[in-house]
Parts: structure tokens; sequence; C-alpha cells
């Protein structure tokens, strides 16, 4: 039997070579396009027919949208309409990243810290741009809060400048700590069910049951925390303080 870190081996599908680099699509690239056709498929069906009384897709959609929406405009204001489409994308990337991840036999991109940690990296970079574009030198107030007595300048600064470096390694270890530790798990308990047998084998099966039903739930929250997170972020980059 597989052990329960198989389910994460990154294995090449198309294998690709540019200049040295290895640039081949593998498993874990098309379960992303999966996802991004996933999104693209239930969006498209789910506002075709747009009517004034929404069937159940539409709902969903709506939902959605609603949802964001309100993410974005409690926890950034107004001014952070204009990144809405990004927000918007970036959680439905996750949601169906984690989710697709959940059917037997698949692959979850989002448990690889080299994919969350792109993401991560993507926000904290374009965050600090639109922070630098809107107020330029200002911007090195973030790190000195108003108020504050300059004498703690020296030991504040370093502080919240390696605070402010840190947002992408926390934002994708999260992400993918929490995916990983909760596929391992199922595969762990449900390498019990066989070996135990008819009489022993219902405990990990019902334990894996409670397990995959924590699971959805998990996956739904990640990609809330992380698109809530990069809400907070643009509301620092917009507002400062």
């Amino acid at each position: 039997m597989a052990g329960p870190l198989k389910q994460f081996e990154v294995n090449a599908l198309v294998p690709v070579e540019l200049g040295g680099v290895d640039a081949s699509f593998t498993n874990a690239s098309l379960f992303m396009v999966i996802a991004v056709l996933a999104i693209t498929f239930f969006l498209t069906v789910s506002m075709r027919r747009r009517s004034l009384v929404p069937g159940r897709w539409q709902s969903l959609a709506e939902l959605s949208y609603e949802f964001i929406a309100g993410m974005v405009r409690d926890n950034v204001g107004s001014e952070g309409r204009r990144y809405f489409p990004f927000v918007f994308s970036l959680f439905m990337f996750i949601l169906f990243g984690n989710m697709i991840g959940l059917i037997p036999y698949s692959f979850t991109p989002t448990s690889h810290i080299i994919v969350t940690f792109a993401m991560a990296i993507f926000v904290f970079v374009g965050v600090t741009i639109v922070a630098i574009i809107r107020h330029r030198l200002h911007f090195l107030s973030f790190f000195l809060p108003p108020g504050v007595p300059v004498v703690m300048a020296p030991i504040l600064i370093p502080i919240e400048i390696l605070s402010y470096l840190s947002r992408p390694v926390s934002l994708s270890i999260r992400l993918f700590a929490n995916m990983m530790a909760g596929h391992t798990m199922l595969k762990v308990f449900a390498g019990f069910v066989v070996p135990l047998g008819i009489i022993g084998g219902w405990a990990p099966l019902a334990v894996d049951v409670a397990l995959t039903g924590f699971e959805f739930l998990v996956a739904f929250l990640q990609a809330y925390v992380f698109t809530i997170l990069t809400c907070l972020y643009l509301n620092d980059a917009i507002h400062l303080h």
C-alpha cells in the first residue's frame, strides 16, 4: 500500500525543458487547469440564463459574488471595488483547488508550498506596489505608526519590517500545511480499514468519513482565510494606518 505522502508526489505528464529549466506539465499543473476550467464552467452555466428568479446554480454564483463583494467592502472599503476581480478569482481558485483535491485519486495543488507561496508572493508584491503608487515615500510611515515615541523607532521599525516581510511566508504555510495535514490524516486512517477487517475496520472508516466532512469545511475556511487576509493587506496598502 502506498504511504500517506505518496499522494503529494509531483509527476511530469509532458516533459518540457527550457534552457536547462524543468518546465514540465505535471499532475499539479493538470489539476490547476482543471480548477480553472471548473470555475469557468460553473460561472458560465450559472449565469447563462440570468433569470429574475434565480435557480440553484445561479443562486450559488450570486451567493459567491455577494460573499466576496461583502468581504471586500467590509475590509477594504469602497476603494477596494477595483480589486474585486482579483480577490474573487483568488478565492474561487483556492476553493475549487481545495475541493477538487477531495475527490478520490485526484491531486491537491494547494497542498504544495510552491503553489501557495507563488500566490502569496504575488499578493505581497501586488499589495506593496499598490501602496507605493498611492503613497510614494509616505509608505515608509507604515513601519512607524503615528503617535509612537521616536525613541522606540530603532526597536519598532525592524520588528514592523520583519512582520511585513513574513506575510507571504505565513500566508502560504497556513494554506499548504492545513491541506497537507488533512489529506495525510485521511490516508493514514484509510490505511487501517482493510488490515483491521470487518470487525475492527468500521472504526477507522467512521473516523475517515467524519474527517472527510471536516475537510470540506477546512477547504472553504482556508480559502476564506487566505482571501480575507489579502483584503486586510489591501486595506493596509490603501489606508496605511
